[in-house]
């Protein structure tokens, strides 16, 4: 059954660099290795041919790479430059930011990435800022391309790990505004990670009032501990009542190496979906051909 990752991270030499500022350059890298004991690759072609061994040891067909800091979508599309047809191309976006809506055009049109990334915690910014108009008008004109909103708790693993500050305002991650901007665009197909991220119920709602809302099912949903008595069962099945198997996409939010693809995901969720006694047909939709079906095949394209 064809497997489709819709949630990996792509750690770039520029995501570590932007993040951490106590060293620039070469420098940075090296301190950053001793400290995290990671690989961090020279440069995003490098990465990508990591990633593309990596899919291939766990036949993944193919994944989304996510810019995972504003400004960094060169490094996703360099990827996406040696290797175009595994990968599709999401990218961080803090719409507040000058510039904002031509750096999005650019990556659209020019790199051909194909999903933006919002985080309004993060930012601090509202769905129902102004400046959102013009980036959701630029994903409405191009071929296949989506929005992904970051909703409920946001914990930055890499941040963590290296004592940084994280000033995230969670008052504006409800999913329930996710409702009103994808009921202004039904036409855009957004997507909500973690199913919510602890906001499951809000999730659900919106989600059932706008049928161009769909989850993808990455990480190990900790957010759950914060529901006594709900279980990772308990989200599927519901979250298949309420949207059904066409509008749930499957993710692990992998990110880092030496740890790689996180195969212990696809085997939990895989499990799961056998307990539910779904269709052949559901399963293979929820592993990967919702997601070919919302991004289809650049060399492909016909539409």
């Amino acid at each position: 059954m064809k497997v489709c990752d819709a949630h990996c991270h792509f750690f770039s030499p520029r995501f570590f660099t932007t993040i951490y500022t106590r060293r620039s350059g070469r420098e940075a890298l090296e301190e950053l290795r001793e400290t995290l004991k990671w690989d961090i690759d020279d440069n995003p072609e490098d990465l990508a041919r990591r990633w593309a061994r990596e899919l291939d040891r766990n036949e993944v067909s193919r994944a989304a790479l996510i810019a995972s800091v504003p400004g960094d979508a060169e490094s996703v599309a360099e990827a996406l430059s040696i290797i175009p047809d595994r990968f599709v191309g999401f990218f961080m976006v803090d719409p507040s930011a000058e510039g904002a809506a031509r750096a999005v055009r650019r990556a659209l049109e020019e790199w051909r990435l194909q999903c933006v990334c919002l985080f309004p915690a993060m930012h601090g910014f509202s769905l129902q800022d102004e400046h959102l108009e013009p980036i959701v008008q630029a994903v409405k004109e191009q071929w296949k391309c989506a929005l992904f909103v970051h909703c409920g708790a946001l914990s930055v693993g890499v941040r963590k790990k290296l004592g940084l500050p994280s000033p995230f305002n969670l008052r504006l991650s409800n999913p329930l505004d996710v409702h009103w901007l994808a009921s202004r665009h039904p036409e855009v197909p957004i997507i909500v990670p973690h199913f919510g991220a602890g906001m499951f119920r809000e999730a659900l709602l919106a989600a059932d009032l706008c049928p161009n809302i769909f989850f993808d099912t990455s990480s190990s949903n900790g957010w759950i501990r914060y529901q006594p008595g709900l279980s990772l069962r308990q989200v599927f099945e519901t979250s298949l009542e309420v949207l059904g198997p066409e509008r749930l996409l499957f993710g692990t939010d992998s990110s880092f190496f030496p740890r790689g693809w996180q195969k212990g995901i696809l085997e939990t969720q895989s499990g799961i979906l056998n307990d539910l006694n779904l269709s052949e047909g559901e399963k293979a939709a929820i592993l990967g051909g919702n997601f070919e079906r919302l991004f289809g095949s650049r060399s492909g394209q016909t539409e």
